[in-house]
C-alpha cells in the first residue's frame, strides 16, 4: 500500500499559512498543510467526537496528527475520514493516518476507482498557465493510489457517515466524483476544490496565500461544463461560510458578492484561455 507517488513523493512548496489552525466556523477548524487545507469538525462535543476532512499533502501525517491532539488531546482520532476528492494534496496522508488510526474513509462512488489503484487520474496540463504552479504542475503526482477495503462509497441519499448535521452534495468537474459538504443550520460549506480563494496557479499568491476566489485549480481540472454547473450548485445554497481546499476561508457579504462574481464571469475568471481539457 505504500509503493505509490500520490502519497510518497514530498512536494517542497510552503505557503506563509502553513501549520495554522483557524477556527473557520463553529465547531470547523480548517488547517493549512503547506499549500492545502484539511479540516477538523466536531460532531459531538459531549462525546469528544470529531471527523477529518482531507489528508493533506503527502508526508503530512505528523503534521495532522499534531494538529489533532493539539484541538482534541492526547491520542486523539476521528470517527471517520471524509475525502472530497483523491488528488495527491488530498490524499497525500491518508495511507499512513488510516494505518495509525484505523478509521473507515469514506468518498464519492466515482472516486473510489481512483482510490482503489484502479484508475490513475489525467496528467496535469501545464499549458493553462497563470503562473509558476501550473508550469510546475507535470511534477505533480497524478497517481490514483490503493486503499483497498478502507475505502468506502458515501451513502447515495446525500448523509455522511459520522457527520449528521452534514450532507454530501456531488460538484464534479474538477474530478468526477468530487464532493462538497454542507451543513445546512447555518450554512457552512467545505468546498474542497470546487471553487477555491487563492489563485492556485500563481506560485507568488499561493506563498502569500493573497485572498482571490477563482475556480477549481486549473492545471488539474478536465470537465470545465461540470466546474461550471457545480459552482452554481454551491452558490445557490447561500453559504455564509466557506472553507476550501485552497486559500483563506471567506465569510459573510465578501463570499456571497465574490461567489455570485464567479458565478456571473466564470468562463472569464475560471476557465483558462487555452489547454488540452478546455475544449473537452
Amino acid at each position: 500500500m505504500h509503493e505509490n507517488s500520490s502519497t510518497e513523493r514530498y512536494m517542497p512548496v510552503t505557503s506563509s499559512t502553513s501549520g495554522m489552525i483557524q477556527n473557520a466556523a463553529d465547531g470547523v477548524y480548517a488547517f493549512t498543510v503547506q499549500i492545502v487545507n484539511v479540516c477538523f469538525v466536531v460532531t459531538n462535543t459531549a462525546a469528544g467526537e470529531w471527523v477529518l476532512v482531507d489528508a493533506g499533502m503527502p508526508k503530512s501525517e505528523e503534521k495532522i496528527m499534531e494538529a489533532a491532539e493539539e484541538l482534541f488531546g492526547k491520542g486523539a482520532k476521528p470517527k471517520a475520514i471524509i475525502l472530497t476528492h483523491g488528488h495527491f494534496d488530498h490524499v497525500g496522508a491518508i495511507i499512513d493516518l488510516v494505518e495509525k488510526w484505523n478509521v473507515p474513509v469514506f468518498a464519492h462512488e466515482l472516486e473510489i476507482p481512483y482510490l482503489t489503484g484502479q484508475k490513475n487520474y489525467p496528467e496535469p496540463d501545464p499549458s493553462v498557465e497563470g503562473g509558476l504552479i501550473a508550469k510546475m504542475s507535470p511534477l505533480f503526482p497524478h497517481e490514483g493510489i490503493d486503499l483497498g477495503a478502507h475505502v468506502q462509497p458515501l451513502p447515495a441519499d446525500g448523509t455522511v457517515p459520522a457527520m449528521p448535521e452534514w450532507k454530501w452534495i456531488h460538484t464534479p468537474g474538477h474530478t468526477p466524483g468530487h464532493i462538497s459538504l454542507f451543513r445546512e443550520n447555518d450554512k457552512i460549506l467545505i468546498a474542497g476544490d470546487a471553487f477555491v480563494t487563492v489563485k492556485q496557479e500563481s506560485l507568488y499568491k499561493v506563498l502569500t496565500q493573497e485572498q482571490e476566489i477563482s475556480g477549481p485549480p486549473k492545471y488539474l481540472t478536465t470537465d470545465w461544463n461540470a466546474a461550471r454547473s457545480s459552482v452554481q450548485t454551491l452558490q445557490k445554497l447561500d453559504p455564509y461560510v466557506a472553507i476550501t481546499g485552497h486559500g483563506i476561508p471567506m465569510a459573510a457579504a465578501e463570499l456571497e458578492e465574490n461567489l455570485l462574481m464567479l458565478v456571473q464571469n466564470f468562463d472569464s475568471i475560471a476557465i483558462p484561455e487555452h489547454g488540452k481539457y478546455v475544449d473537452e
